[in-house]
């Protein structure tokens, strides 16, 4: 028998069953009682972390906007901070810096965006009442992260940065009146002329359809689609499978980040605590268990190199010493600057019974960021007419193979600003024929899928582990975490060349010849659908 990889097809015309109560064709039926009220409003923003925050908020003053919201998101997990340059900063030094971490990569247009636009949005966040750390003299304090050239990441509170943003962001959202769901978006509504036109949610056991003229999705990543993530366990990349099920492409699916500096709690499955690049900016150096240094032979940046090369050089080290975690020694960073700056990883230390003061801290890599997603313009519009895409769950291009440190609350707030701008300026027009309901079907072993993602698609990965993971795949159901965890492995199987956070151990350079981008729908069948596209070098 031929193996099973990536199928390379036409779009499909079936995604799923549609239909009220109705679920995909794998028999996992998804139990529907369907609520009479319906609403209806301009745009519906799904997803309540930095990019969705954004969107509603820029939205608020001139279209009816309805935030619907699962839980916050990765959003105040965020530790680091905001990079911006201004003052005698050149946004142009950031992009630079942002294109060497995303392994030339990137998308320059969108990058350009996101560097210039950035210190604009910083400030209108700063006059929402967001309170960043300053130094003695009033100025924003700013740090030094991995990737940069140069100290400037803005910080809050030393690193609980992503609370901040999110509270002045939740707070100016309620200020301006928009209204919020709390609830799971199960499903979405098309036309008869393709466009989407509502979503299907789901509140205390009710699912009921909101119309409206756009639909945005800040739903975030696939870190639960991992056994172990920074992320929450909400952030699981159901927004990545609505769409694919509504027919839009994906991009850039195979490049997930993972962090090289995860606490080592001893949990292998979950949510695992964040220990802050910043931690690296300040003075601390990773070693293996015996003592000796990691990155200096590594990198010339040594332990402030790009995330990909820091998460698998531990990941290699890890490997040669049989051992689960490395040590990140902050021993030499004054103990007023430890309490001051990192009061987070501080506690999260203390949890586990480590004194980050007098102890190094034990480390290792998880999943953390996708730097791909569905495949939008600089302004988040989709190829399915009426949907949208911001944030993390958005393969915008601004971080090409991998993303630089921080960027991602910048993205967040530039990109977010600027789907809400599109959408100011041009609403899609109200859509006739037959709706159709698509509704997401329920995964029936999503451990095993996690096992399956992580044991084969993680830091490492090889074609036979591959072929392996798209084989064991096939009998996981259509659910969206099988969907997701299938678009990973075919676009990984697809990409035989290194780069940025995509490493094949049985293909380890880059090859120019895959200068191009793997994009994804999904075929008749709900499986992979692979076509490639030429990477775009211009401005």
């Amino acid at each position: 028998m031929p193996p099973r990889g990536p199928r390379r097809g036409r779009r499909t015309s079936r995604r799923g069953r549609t239909g009220p109560g109705v679920g995909p064709a794998d028999g996992c039926h998804r139990q529907v009682r369907w609520c009479s009220v319906r609403r209806s409003v301009d745009v519906v923003v799904i997803g309540s972390g930095v990019a969705g925050l954004s969107a509603a908020l820029g939205l608020a003053a001139t279209r009816n906007v309805l935030l619907i919201s699962a839980g916050a998101g990765s959003t105040p997990w965020a530790q680091g901070g905001i990079a911006a340059a201004y003052g005698d900063d050149d946004p142009l030094d950031h992009a630079h810096d942002t294109e060497i971490a995303g392994a030339g990569f990137c998308d320059p247009r969108n990058v350009r965006a996101l560097v210039e636009e950035g210190p604009q949005r910083l400030a209108e966040l700063i006059a929402l009442g967001a309170r960043f750390d300053r130094d003695t003299d009033g100025s924003l304090s700013r740090t030094l992260e991995g990737g940069h050239d140069r100290h400037r990441v803005v910080h809050a509170g030393g690193d609980a940065s992503g609370a901040e943003v999110h509270r002045a962001l939740h707070q100016a959202v309620q200020l301006a009146g928009v209204r919020t769901v709390t609830g799971r978006v199960v499903g979405l509504v098309k036309s008869g002329s393709g466009h989407v036109t509502g979503v299907l949610v789901e509140e205390d056991g009710d699912v009921s359809q909101i119309d409206a003229r756009a639909v945005v999705l800040a739903t975030g990543g696939i870190g639960n689609a991992y056994l172990a993530s920074t992320n929450p366990s909400s952030v699981r990349g159901d927004g990545i499978a609505l769409a694919l099920q509504a027919g839009a492409s994906l991009v850039d699916m195979e490049f997930v980040q993972f962090h090289p500096t995860a606490l080592f709690t001893g949990e292998t499955t979950g949510q695992l605590p964040l220990v802050t690049e910043a931690v690296r900016g300040e003075g601390g150096v990773l070693r293996d268990l015996r003592g000796r240094r990691i990155m200096p032979d590594v990198h010339p940046r040594a332990d402030l190199a790009p995330r990909d090369i820091v998460a698998r050089a531990i990941e290699s080290t890890m490997r040669r010493d049989g051992c689960e975690y490395v040590w990140l020694d902050a021993r030499s960073i004054p103990e007023d600057t430890i309490r001051r700056r990192f009061p987070t990883v501080l506690a999260s230390c203390r949890r586990i019974g480590v004194d980050m003061l007098r102890e190094p801290i034990p480390v290792s890599p998880a999943e953390h960021f996708l730097c791909g997603g569905i495949r939008t313009n600089r302004d988040g519009a989709t190829d399915v007419p009426g949907l949208y895409a911001v944030g993390e769950a958005a393969g915008g291009g601004v971080h090409g193979a991998n993303r630089l440190a921080s960027n991602s609350l910048l993205e967040g707030l530039v990109f977010g600003r600027r789907v809400a701008t599109a959408l100011t300026l041009d609403l899609p027009a109200a859509s006739y024929g037959q709706p159709t309901r698509l509704i997401l079907g329920e995964d029936r072993e999503p451990d095993r899928i996690r096992a399956i993602l992580t044991e084969y698609a993680g830091i490492r990965r090889d074609g036979p582990g591959l072929q392996t993971a798209a084989d064991r795949l096939e009998s996981a159901g259509d659910g969206p975490l099988a969907t997701v965890a299938r678009t990973v492995v075919a676009a990984a199987m697809t990409r035989e060349d290194s780069r940025g956070c995509h490493w094949r151990s049985d293909h380890p350079q880059t090859d120019e010849r895959w200068n191009r981008h793997v994009v994804i729908r999904l075929d008749e069948d709900g499986r992979p659908a692979v076509r490639e596209l030429l990477h775009s070098t211009a401005a």
